[in-house]
């Protein structure tokens, strides 16, 4: 899967991510090619991964300039909900990652997490190997694992930013002023989730941890955003959620559509 002895990668964006993992993935010798994705195209004749690190919204723009030879050699690592997206495109069995890790400025080293990269697919083991070398803890899972952070890591970008705005707070002020709206909305949006996923986890467990996240970086304040890929998937399922439509409501945000107050 992986060319030559090394395990080089290709890599497309060059956004905050980007410019860190290239700087990380040159320095030791584990990058092959850098694609401007307005500027270039991915040589259609190599044989390795291609870590995707752009906007979800730019994705359509990234599948257009990929060779279709290419389109298996694809690594995502974007927040949110792609499945739907991805299965569109024919890519179910997609490599996909979730980075648990920081860049916090353009041009910035990245800041590492508590817990190594999460990495499942065809070309896992390559990636993980490359990050490894790179110095950013990664791990190769198996399909269900990958899901359950999946759902983890979507839900805390969903619940949070949404109680950081429609309760005027820091992620830390969500769990120690308002417990119960915090608990509410966090099991609302996991259940959905999970049923959504055919997914069976322990839903107290997972809130327990993503309050215990959103302690260790009390002072953080997110924000509703990317809402096709984030609220907006809750959203557009045909399921009663009213937590998070009162909270919407609240912050001032369309339910229906994600569109904001004048």
């Amino acid at each position: 899967m992986s060319e030559g002895p090394i395990g080089r990668l290709d890599l497309v964006g060059q956004g905050r991510v980007g410019q860190a993992l290239r700087s990380r993935l040159g320095a030791c010798g584990r990058l092959a090619d850098v694609v401007v994705r307005e500027a270039g195209q991915l040589d259609p004749s190599a044989r390795r991964p291609v870590i995707v690190c752009t906007r979800n919204d730019d994705l359509e723009g990234v599948m257009a300039a990929a060779p279709r030879s290419r389109w298996p050699d694809l690594v995502f690592v974007q927040n949110g909900m792609l499945r739907p997206w991805l299965q569109d495109q024919g890519l179910d069995d997609a490599t996909r990652g979730l980075l648990f890790f920081a860049v916090p400025t353009a041009g910035a080293d990245v800041q590492i997490g508590t817990a190594p990269s999460p990495f499942h697919g065809p070309h896992a083991e390559a990636v993980v190997d490359a990050l490894e070398h790179a110095g950013l803890p990664a791990r190769k899972v198996d399909g269900p694992t990958f899901a359950r952070l999946e759902v983890e890591k979507l839900v805390w970008n969903s619940a949070f930013g949404l109680l950081c705005e429609a309760l005027d707070t820091t992620v830390g002020g969500a769990c120690e002023a308002h417990p119960d709206t915090t608990h509410a909305l966090c099991a609302e949006l996991i259940d959905a989730a999970c049923a959504s996923l055919r997914l069976a986890v322990d839903i107290p467990r997972m809130i327990d941890s993503q309050i215990a996240y959103s302690r260790s970086i009390a002072g953080y304040r997110g924000q509703v955003k990317e809402w096709v890929w984030r609220n907006g998937w809750f959203v557009s399922m045909d399921r009663v959620l009213p937590t998070h439509e009162a909270l919407l409501r609240r912050a001032g945000i369309d339910p229906a559509t994600g569109a904001r107050a004048a």
